[in-house]
């Protein structure tokens, strides 16, 4: 009995131990990528080792750390959901043992609190670390920059406490436990923020995505003399040369007229090298990718949105759609999805799609322009916001998948503990708003490229001249890329 009993022990010690080994690499991959991530947008510093470079140094690997997490945030719904239809699949199979419900649910819990760590402690002192001088009087260092970081650091735990205590106060008079209340309270109403920032910027995404791939890729010619287009672009190139090199007096000062000119020139060089660029492409590329991606962007959006609606119906119907958080701790039981391993597949790629489409609507409204990263020319600042934003929409993603009705899956660890998955009219205005303005937002897209290309087939875009730019003078482009001629 006693042999049977440390045997057990060792089991559960060996199983323990491969878990962490299985975290620590898959955190080891996604730290590693993160890294390179952020160095190549990180704005170049000087070699020279001083007290600013070993506080940005710490800034960076704590963004590091933070952008990790959010893949692993991302990366945790696709990868429970395929495991489950690997361990159905192959029962029985010794090679995937190490895959199970233990693991499983230890990521969950894993993302759930590097979360919370790196939201409420790690990016705030980052922040306040990379902006510290030191109190007044003091003695400058590190120590001084780390002294004025923890106490703002404080003070912003006790601002954020109050404002909880408060609100909680106003909807629950019974509850006094911090851990037990105000703590997932907090995070509960940050996972709300995240789901309304996804609501918003997911659909503007979807929408902007045909945009994005459109720049990306080489339209087919329809109607267009590309060899025209690549004469009046180079006499156009040419004359601004002219003007730009034989200027002497204009209306406006020398040097504002000057940098317009070189803008303007710029403007002409980089239309000339896509008209260059479609004209060089093969038939394949022009007519075929192009078609066939636009295709897939479309298809992925339409099956997002009907899964919705059938969602919303699912949820007047029956309570069975509604998010729910599961204890339980075995995976690989039965499958969440009707057609197998081929709808897994297919709510995976709709995540990703989803989560890529939110980080483009994202950075494409205009209130959160200045985030935008640059290639090796973002401050640590601008890195700073950036973690955190995708660390609050890689948050959200599986609560909106599962609140979608992308997935059937069940929220586990604390992502299944909010209050608000329980709301019924939470969940279905949710669902609503979301179809509804992805809806529209795809309408309006659509509509709008429609008429573009009628305008521009039967040649009336260069009748609108209302768009033409500042300067009076004859010869400025107009907003379309053509030059204006009196």
């Amino acid at each position: 009995m006693e042999e049977d009993d440390v045997s057990i022990r060792e089991q559960n010690f060996h199983s323990q131990v491969r878990e962490y080994i299985i975290c620590f690499l898959l955190f080891a991959v996604l730290y590693i990528v993160s890294y390179f991530i952020i160095t190549r947008y990180k704005k170049k510093s000087d070699d020279h080792e001083d007290e600013d470079a070993v506080v940005n140094r710490i800034s960076l690997y704590l963004c590091t750390f933070t952008l990790a997490v959010s893949g692993g945030a991302v990366f945790l719904l696709p990868f429970s959901i395929i495991s489950n239809e690997i361990l159905l699949s192959f029962p029985k199979n010794y090679y995937i043992q190490w895959l199970n419900g233990s693991l499983i649910h230890g990521l969950w819990n894993l993302v759930s609190l590097f979360s919370n760590l790196c939201l409420f402690v790690l990016m705030p002192f980052a922040y306040f670390f990379l902006e510290s001088e030191g109190f007044a009087g003091s003695k400058k260092g590190i120590k001084a920059r780390i002294l004025e970081t923890f106490v703002m650091l404080f003070l912003l735990a006790l601002l954020i406490l109050g404002i909880v205590w408060v609100a909680s106060a106003l909807i629950d008079n019974d509850a006094a436990n911090l851990w037990e209340f105000y703590l997932p309270y907090l995070y509960s109403c940050i996972s709300l923020m995240g789901g309304l920032l996804l609501l918003m910027c997911t659909p503007v995404g979807l929408s902007r995505m045909f945009t994005i791939m459109g720049q990306l890729l080489v339209k087919p010619t329809i109607l267009e003399d590309l060899d025209e287009q690549i004469y009046c672009i180079h006499l156009q190139e040419e004359a601004l040369q002219r003007r730009l090199n034989g200027s002497t007096s204009y209306t406006f000062s020398r040097g504002n007229f000057t940098v317009q000119l070189n803008k303007d020139l710029d403007n002409i060089r980089n239309l000339k090298h896509k008209l260059e660029r479609r004209k060089k492409a093969s038939g394949w590329e022009k007519n075929l990718l192009y078609p066939i991606v636009m295709l897939i962007l479309l298809a992925g959006t339409t099956i997002s949105v009907l899964m919705v609606v059938f969602n919303i119906l699912y949820l007047l119907v029956d309570e069975t759609p509604m998010p729910k958080g599961s204890t339980d701790r075995g995976i690989g039981n039965t499958s969440l999805s009707t057609f197998g391993l081929a709808q897994a597949v297919l709510e995976i790629v709709l995540m990703f799609y989803l989560m890529v489409s939110s980080v483009v609507g994202f950075y494409s409204l205009r209130v959160f322009e200045g985030l935008t990263p640059r290639n090796d020319d973002t401050t640590m600042t601008t890195i700073i916001g950036c973690c955190v934003s995708i660390l609050v929409l890689s948050s959200a993603l599986p609560v909106m998948s599962r609140t979608l009705g992308i997935t059937r899956f069940d929220l586990l660890g604390d992502f299944g503990r909010f209050n608000w998955l329980g709301n019924f009219y939470i969940v279905l205005s949710y669902n609503l708003l979301f179809a509804v303005v992805t809806t529209l937002c795809l309408v309006r897209k659509f509509t709008s490229a429609v008429r573009e290309e009628l305008l521009k087939a039967l040649g009336l875009d260069k009748l609108q001249l209302s768009n033409s730019p500042t300067d009076p003078e004859s010869g400025k482009l107009s907003a379309n890329g053509h030059q204006k001629t009196l």
